[in-house]
């Protein structure tokens, strides 16, 4: 008897991703060339899974390299590459190409000075995050052994440990466009953060810091904050928790 091979079982080929031509409109603004913003649109081949900051990348890397922003992880941890994206608030890093249109208009985020391109001075929304003390208070003699904690207390305050402080809610607030004093909601959330740990002896402090006229009172509850938030964080509850909490002092 005659031995026949059997012929290997064909695979099929898996189709290639195909690609897509996005345009991409900039808001660009070079102050050494030009003292007032303007629009700059450029296409790229984009994969459906690409994300928005690879567009950027890919026009920064071959079309032109004066284009400036802001990146840093790509993984939307760092919050660096907040911008408006197609008229939202934005990680240029966490939106996906699939879930775009063929045209993308990108701008800085709003409420900012702006220094070039989709750079904005940060040093306002930060000053206002320092303001509200983001830190441990305690009085009295350092402690012999640990802070103990109970889950329930942990998680009375665990929504707002998750900001990143990207300025997305702050710089979508339109009460924070128009009142260049107003804490903004990032500042809020991170008071709350410390207000409700049962760790923390300066809730008094923060409480009335934002008692004043351009602190939690200003908060419209718009909802913006809490659409724009990459981390999911319930801004405008917070917002609100910390209002019963200067009523009530402390719930």
């Amino acid at each position: 008897m005659t031995a026949v091979a059997e012929r290997p079982a064909e695979t099929r080929a898996e189709a290639p991703i195909e690609t897509r031509p996005v345009r991409v409109k900039i808001r660009r603004y070079v102050p050494e060339l030009n003292p007032e913003p303007y629009w700059q649109t450029f296409e790229v081949h984009a994969l459906p899974t690409d994300r928005v900051l690879n567009l950027l990348l890919d026009i920064k890397g071959y079309q032109d390299g004066s284009l400036t922003f802001r990146r840093s992880c790509a993984h939307g941890v760092c919050g660096s590459d907040a911008m408006r994206i197609n008229g939202v608030n934005r990680l240029a890093c966490k939106v996906l190409v699939k879930d775009m249109p063929d045209e993308i208009t990108i701008e800085p985020i709003k409420g900012l000075p702006l220094e070039k391109d989709l750079v904005v001075d940060m040093e306002p929304f930060f000053e206002a995050y320092r303001s509200i003390k983001p830190f441990l208070i305690t009085y009295g003699q350092p402690p012999t052994r640990e802070h103990i904690q109970s889950q329930a207390d942990r998680e009375r305050f665990d929504d707002t440990t998750k900001c990143i402080l990207c300025a997305a809610c702050t710089t979508s607030c339109p009460v924070y466009w128009t009142d260049g004093q107003y804490f903004g909601p990032a500042a809020i959330v991170n008071a709350h953060r410390f207000i409700f740990d049962s760790r923390d002896e300066g809730t008094e402090e923060r409480l009335e810091i934002l008692n004043d006229r351009e602190g939690v009172w200003r908060c419209r509850t718009t909802f913006n904050c809490t659409e724009a938030c990459p981390r999911g964080i319930e801004v405008t509850q917070a917002i609100a928790e910390v209002k019963k909490a200067l009523l009530y002092r402390r719930v």
